[in-house]
């Protein structure tokens, strides 16, 4: 599985025949982290908070197998409501209970589908030519449909639509954030986060400190009375009941304010981090080259410990990254 793309180019030097790539190198490193497992299936798809194993398993953000999904089902777009959802590339989209793996809902949707949520009886669909659709379950019904912009490429982060009261809000692969109201069946505002032409999508959406949080891979937008922008070269993002924190292309790990000031910041040279997760009064942050950097959210002291990477689950508490053959992860 690739995330990422990355274009290198060969610089011809006269006086030497060889190149080298810098990598993190911490100078003190503290005890071995002990808390991961063995995968012994191959991890073939991940989402926001679910991995689907190349034998169909599924397993949950705490590492544990939830359900057997069929084969066929080349993607697991997460869980919402109660439900796993699944898709084939043709659009045959399957929610499965998780309380029973034998209560089923099928939608032959005929085109490909980037991701979808459900809260009571509102199927909400992102496709992957960027149209948002919203489809009552009992009966199928199409409630309502808009075509989004061209999206030319996207990060594999893909946000599933987010359900409050009567409004889903959909983070679009265009860089946009759409509201719309369930009842009204009509669009009712849409806020752009980002408008680059490649890897635009929104990767991360959350609502906290009344104010509405989206990010695309190059901006972070904050929006409650005023639209307030961050430009940063994302890797991660999460939050807490007070404070954002990222980190960036650049090797920082940083800590924002729901108005997105900076209240700490910390720089690994040369880090390129894989996944981070807020538990307690610490960040977890996972680093290519094998290292877990532990970070105090108040003070901003860390501890960096090895890590072994090929055995599929790290453990944080009760939460897990999930590491592929490739070194790519997520929380």
């Amino acid at each position: 599985m690739k995330t990422y793309i990355f274009l290198a180019s060969i610089m011809l030097v006269l006086l030497s025949g060889c190149s080298t790539k810098e990598v993190f190198t911490p100078k003190k490193v503290s005890y071995d982290w002990k808390n991961h497992a063995k995968i012994e299936d191959e991890i073939v798809d991940i989402s926001s908070n679910m991995a689907l194993l190349d034998n169909g398993k599924v397993l949950d953000r705490d590492g544990n197998i939830s359900i057997q999904i069929d084969k066929e089902h080349q993607r697991v777009l997460g869980e919402s409501d109660g439900w796993v959802l699944s898709a084939a590339i043709d659009g045959n989209l399957t929610l499965t209970s998780e309380q029973s793996a034998k209560t089923t809902k099928h939608f032959a949707l005929k085109r490909t589908i980037a991701t979808a949520g459900v809260k009571d009886n509102i199927l909400a669909v992102l496709f992957a030519n960027n149209e948002i659709a919203l489809y009552d379950m009992p009966s199928k019904e199409l409630l309502f449909k808009e075509q989004g912009g061209k999206a030319i490429a996207n990060d594999i982060r893909i946000v599933q639509p987010y359900f409050m009261n009567d409004l889903v809000i959909f983070s679009t692969l265009d860089g946009k954030v759409i509201i719309v109201n369930t009842k009204l069946k009509k669009r009712l505002r849409t806020v752009i986060v980002s408008s680059d032409d490649y890897f635009n999508n929104i990767v991360y959406f959350s609502i906290f400190d009344d104010k509405i949080i989206a990010a695309s891979d190059s901006k972070i937008l904050s929006l409650s009375q005023k639209e307030l922008r961050a430009k940063y070269e994302l890797r991660n993002i999460v939050h807490d009941e007070k404070s954002l924190y990222i980190t960036t292309k650049q090797g920082e790990i940083l800590s924002l304010t729901p108005s997105l000031q900076v209240d700490s910041k910390i720089k690994f040279p040369f880090a390129h981090f894989l996944g981070m997760i807020s538990d307690g009064d610490n960040l977890y942050v996972l680093e290519k080259e094998g290292y877990m950097i532990v970070v105090n959210k108040k003070t901003f002291d860390y501890t960096i410990h090895e890590v072994d990477l090929d055995e599929g689950l790290v453990f944080v508490g009760k939460k897990a990254f999930f590491v592929d053959n490739e070194k790519i992860s997520i929380q």
